[in-house]
């Protein structure tokens, strides 16, 4: 618009005056919508980094439901034999009386009886364990003493196992497109191929649906950025 292009002069006639580098620059691994309206309407110069690191393939990232919950166990199963980790993220840490969620502790004696010591180990990292707790355990799945890691949305960022190739996001209705992004970041830092599987219940609002579909579709933040800007507007 009129005030964006005035801005892009200005900035031009000054650096043709002063020839000085920007003072500030500006970051972001997940574009979330209010960082794409900061580079259309903030006068900022963009770069764009679109390309995976050499080695790395695209994550596979397929939408299922409760019904195919054995499908899922069983191929979580291969993927272990193969000598991969996997993750488990859960929205709530307990089970909450006011929503309908799978929640971690319940989930964690699922996945106990569905993989069974001593030939699989689990841990479990969530926000309300100690800071020494969370790193004891994410430091015995890095050293791959664990398969699986049942977690809440602590793993987000920071978390770098290049070992683990699945990600499985329960209720993935109730994250946001770039939460969704960020936790399949977690997987596919290494050579082998990794799968995100987000599963849901049936009923599902057309806005999580258009979510889902976008996850599976793309693998690029910037055109999930895009849609997450139309879906919820930039945010402050």
């Amino acid at each position: 618009d009129e005030q964006h292009r005035f801005g892009v002069q200005q900035r031009a006639k000054l650096w043709e005056k002063n020839k000085q580098p920007p003072h500030v620059l500006v970051m972001t691994a997940t574009p979330i919508p209010r960082t794409l309206a900061m580079t259309l309407y903030g006068d900022l110069d963009v770069s764009v980094i679109d390309e995976l690191p050499p080695g790395r393939k695209p994550v596979n990232t397929v939408h299922r439901t409760e019904q195919h919950r054995l499908q899922v166990i069983s191929f979580l199963r291969q993927e272990i034999e193969k000598g991969r980790q996997v993750y488990i993220v859960y929205p709530l840490i307990e089970e909450s009386e006011k929503v309908d969620l799978n929640n971690l502790m319940q989930g964690y004696e699922a996945i106990v009886r569905d993989f069974p010591q001593p030939q699989y180990q689990v841990s479990i990292v969530h926000g309300k364990m100690k800071a020494a707790d969370k790193d004891f355990e994410m430091q015995r799945f890095l050293r791959r003493e664990t398969q699986i890691m049942i977690a809440t949305t602590v793993i987000e960022v920071g978390v770098n196992v290049p070992n683990a190739s699945v990600m499985v996001i329960e209720n993935a209705e109730r994250f946001g497109l770039s939460q969704l992004h960020q936790l399949r970041g977690r997987v596919g830092r290494g050579a082998d191929q990794s799968y995100c599987i987000l599963m849901t219940s049936f009923k599902l609002s057309q806005d999580a649906r258009l979510r889902l579909k976008a996850m599976c579709d793309t693998n690029d933040g910037f055109k999930i950025a895009e849609l997450d800007l139309q879906l919820r507007g930039p945010g402050d």
